[in-house]
């Protein structure tokens, strides 16, 4: 019994199996590696592909991409925390909600996601200025939004204690959609913002007088007890 030879796939076909098989967001390195593997490990159309390039699986995955938005499917490609992945368009979403039971109360309430902009508008943060800002106790929902792999710590404050600092996580940036912390809202007017206060900090340390020269006269000895304000205004500004 004869069997029909195997046909090569187009590159843009397999990037579609890729994207829709896996939850994840996948890179162009990555695409490129899976390829080179499955042609290390397995023969035929597979081994075909030994030598793509970063170049080919970009604009297979480019072709795929308006194919898809052309055809008006349901599904497009979207550029999520450093890489691509299916999903539905935003106009289906009625019908998917419906068919998902989604559109209920969100598992996140409104206090966690007040806590969670402040996280990421203002990382790396200390727990106390989350506190600070919100003005009540922030313990049990930044403890929940770590088991929801929201927010992660990212390291230890210099100050007295060395508290926790923390930030954002990747699946906070596939949750919200997002491809990188550039796409959140206001995050550029929020970094000019830093960096005239940062500036107007620095203006203000340099009009700071000189103090007096020595007149050569006898001076009392400095007070023990009292801190050189040099040391006073040398931590770094928190911002």
């Amino acid at each position: 019994m004869s069997h029909d030879p195997e046909v090569l796939p187009e590159i843009k076909e397999i990037i579609g199996a890729m994207l829709f098989a896996t939850r994840e967001p996948l890179s162009i390195r990555q695409m490129v590696n899976v390829f080179r593997r499955a042609a290390q490990n397995y023969e035929g159309v597979a081994a075909t592909f030994t030598d793509i390039s970063a170049k080919e699986v970009t604009e297979a995955l480019e072709e795929l991409r308006q194919e898809l938005e052309e055809n008006k499917l349901g599904v497009e490609i979207a550029e999520i925390a450093e890489g691509y992945r299916m999903r539905n368009t935003k106009s289906a979403g009625p019908w998917l909600r419906e068919l998902l039971d989604k559109g209920k109360p969100n598992k996140l309430s409104k206090p966690a996601l007040e806590t969670l902009s402040i996280i990421a508008y203002r990382q790396p943060i200390q727990r106390s200025q989350i506190e600070s800002i919100r003005g009540v106790a922030v313990d049990s929902i930044v403890r929940t939004l770590l088991e929801m792999g929201l927010i992660k710590v990212v390291g230890r404050s210099e100050l007295p204690g060395k508290p926790w600092l923390y930030g954002t996580t990747q699946t906070f940036l596939e949750h919200f959609g997002l491809k990188n912390l550039d796409e959140l809202p206001g995050m550029e007017e929020m970094r000019r913002n830093l960096e005239v206060q940062q500036e107007m900090n620095l203006q203000a340390s340099a009009a700071e007088p000189e103090p007096e020269a020595d007149s050569g006269t006898d001076s009392p000895e400095p007070d023990p007890e009292t801190p050189n304000p040099e040391t006073l205004n040398s931590g770094t500004a928190e911002s």
